[in-house]
């Protein structure tokens, strides 16, 4: 009878651990296979995470995109990128690391991500505000100014010193549309209305901005706008004290209800979903894709009980309007500012016409900066 001695104990030993080992390079090609079978994303960011506004808001997106498709996508991001070469360089970097789809999330990283492109065919790319499509590159954005149209209703009639301030990013159409709208809308409510801008040349910096709505107040302004990204402004006014303010791109909620009264609130979750699936699914495409209240990317925060109830349901009729198509935020008549013509009574704007805005509306002194 055969006893099992040093060499059988060996030999059997030797063949669990073949087992064992079998085993394991099964489980680690199953788990590298799921790993390749994840889409990956990445979010190149003009600011911080936490800004409160803009960023924040993209950020929220991308966090939609993770819990939409649990272990199924893997999402990578850069927080507070520089417009310009260092962008291009975070981009080619993400694209190196394996991401499908990229979204590259304000205007100054248009060309970047043109040129990124055409080095990385197969990676799908989205820009946020710009207008350069390639086969590989999608362009987004929302119809802010149907926000600001509501913020400046609300603003012509509760300012008491006919002085609105307005702090604007970069002298560009997206930020031109957004003035002339809130201009038109409380001009409309209010004949004796003057805007004062402040450019900032920024998209984020508290304190620039906190300076900016500093000397609007010091001006006159009992009511500041913006179109930058953090909440400065908001605490600037909430320390001047009679000021009423709108929150920029999140509801900044936490300053209501006075001096925020309202806010335009970026939702971009929808669109980010709907993309990865795209990628996900293999019918993604280049598109253009421009959407407004009436889509849900433009969203409208909370009107607080700082104002009025009679002008509250004003703007919620607007805001109603907008989103149904019934009325446009930009219909004649309205002339530039140099006073020669350019909507006729109940003429609507063109897209092309606001894509490329580059002039203010009739009663606006200010000079756009060049």
């Amino acid at each position: 009878m055969p006893r099992f001695g040093a060499n059988t104990n060996g030999e059997v030993h030797m063949k669990f651990t073949k087992i064992l080992t079998g085993a394991a390079l099964v489980l680690g090609l199953a788990t590298a296979a799921i790993a390749e079978d994840k889409t990956k994303v990445g979010f190149v960011f003009v600011g911080p995470v936490g800004d409160g506004g803009w960023t924040y808001e993209h950020n929220k997106g991308r966090l939609a995109v993770e819990e939409a498709f649990g272990n199924k996508v893997e999402t990578v991001f850069v927080e507070s990128v520089a417009e310009g070469p260092d962008s291009e360089r975070v981009m080619t970097e993400m694209a190196l690391n394996g991401a499908d789809l990229i979204f590259t999330t304000s205007f100054g990283y248009m060309d970047p991500t043109i040129n990124v492109a055409a080095k990385f065919p197969n990676v799908k790319f989205e820009h946020a505000t710009g207008y350069k499509q390639a086969d590989n590159v999608s362009v987004y954005s929302a119809r802010f100014y149907e926000g600001r149209a509501i913020q400046g209703h609300i603003a012509g009639k509760m300012t008491k010193s006919n002085i609105i301030g307005y702090i604007a990013s970069f002298p560009i159409p997206e930020v031109i549309r957004g003035i002339n709208s809130a201009y038109i809308h409380a001009k409309k409510v209010n004949p004796d209305v003057e805007f004062k801008i402040i450019w900032a040349y920024t998209w984020f910096d508290p304190a620039k901005e906190a300076d900016a709505a500093k000397v609007l107040i010091e001006q006159g302004a009992d009511v500041v706008l913006q179109h930058t990204d953090s909440t400065a402004p908001q605490a600037a006014a909430q320390e001047a004290g009679n000021v009423i303010t709108f929150g920029q791109a999140s509801d900044m909620g936490q300053y209501g209800p006075l001096p925020r009264v309202s806010s335009i609130i970026d939702d971009w979750a929808p669109y980010y979903i709907a993309r990865t699936q795209a990628v996900m699914d293999g019918t993604w495409t280049s598109t253009s894709t421009w959407d407004g209240i009436g889509a849900g990317m433009v969203g409208i925060g909370e009107i607080s009980n700082a104002v009025p109830a009679d002008v509250k349901a004003e703007a919620l009729a607007m805001k109603a309007a907008l989103a149904d198509g019934s009325y446009h935020a930009f219909t004649g008549p309205l002339n530039k500012a140099d006073g020669s013509a350019w909507l006729a009574e109940g003429e609507t704007a063109n897209d092309g016409d606001l894509a490329g805005m580059g002039f203010y509306v009739e009663g606006i002194t200010a000079e756009i900066p060049q």
